[in-house]
């Protein structure tokens, strides 16, 4: 995607870009942290917008809680809006309070992200401004400690600042022709691990192949949860009749079973968003 096209904005979202754009300030070099999510993805076509993309930078961090397809198409995404991508490497599993898997374990992982940033990227790269892409939704959920984090490295949200929710960011990454527009959220693969259950690497892998299986058979859109030697299987509530139908059913229990899970079960509830997190921080 080059500059011009990403310039071609008309009606409501390129009022909503503009407002980002306000917040986003105007910093000499900014490095977006980035997923390829549709979250960061508009973060970053607007900041390339703005800046240029020869002053903005997208930063993916990568271990092992990051998916092999989210970081496949995280590089497609950068490629597709002309910024150039690096990948930084993150330790937050030597981390003892990531590991314990309390129900602030994304702020340890967002803190080691950003602090590496400041560490191993700012200044190579000389960078004056971070942004990651919290939106306004986010900023409202009590789940989000990642965000103190944010907070603590004076991170730029630009998307929340300027009031866009969910559906907005959905909205101008349609408009901006972003191939993650419609993109199922993706969180990291140690959501997958119920709270206070050690997060491993081991877990982690376990997890991204099953994922990966489940995805290979056609769903756009899968959550394995890790409960020793059950997999519990998430999928969108559209999905569930296709799932058992003759054939498939058998399909996913091998795709999963391949993984190492010895017991593969079906959630009738369907994908569902903080069901580990929400529960612990709203009782708090």
């Amino acid at each position: 995607m080059s500059t011009a096209v990403i310039g071609r904005l008309t009606g409501e979202p390129a009022m909503m870009a503009d407002r980002v754009t306000e917040a986003l300030g105007n910093p000499d070099r900014l490095g977006v942290a980035f997923s390829g999510g549709v979250d960061s993805s508009v973060l970053l076509a607007l900041a390339a917008r703005a800046l240029g993309p020869t002053r903005t930078l997208a930063i993916l961090g990568v271990s092992p809680s990051l998916a092999s397809d989210e970081r496949t198409a995280a590089h497609q995404v950068s490629a597709s809006i002309g910024v150039p991508l690096i990948e930084l490497e993150t330790h937050e599993g030597d981390n003892a309070g990531y590991r314990a898997n309390g129900p602030d374990r994304c702020f340890h992982c967002k803190d080691e992200l950003f602090t590496r940033i400041s560490d191993e990227v700012a200044d190579r790269y000389s960078l004056s401004a971070i942004a990651y892409g919290e939106n306004a939704d986010d900023a409202r959920r009590p789940d989000r400690p990642g965000s103190q984090a944010a907070t603590n490295h004076r991170v730029l949200r630009p998307l929340a600042d300027a009031g866009l929710d969910k559906a907005a960011v959905r909205e101008v990454a349609r408009a901006l022709g972003l191939a993650s527009a419609d993109k199922p959220a993706a969180p990291c693969l140690a959501s997958r691990i119920p709270h206070f259950q050690e997060v491993t690497p081991e877990k982690l892998r376990q997890i991204d192949k099953a994922e990966s299986a489940v995805r290979a058979l056609g769903f756009s859109d899968a959550r394995v949860r890790h409960h020793g030697e059950i997999a519990r299987l998430e999928l969108p509530v559209a999905d569930l009749p296709v799932a058992v139908s003759d054939g498939v059913r058998e399909q996913l229990l091998a795709a999963v079973k391949s993984a190492g899970f010895r017991f593969v079960s079906l959630d009738l509830a369907g994908i569902q968003s903080g069901a580990f997190t929400l529960p612990l921080v709203t009782r708090a």
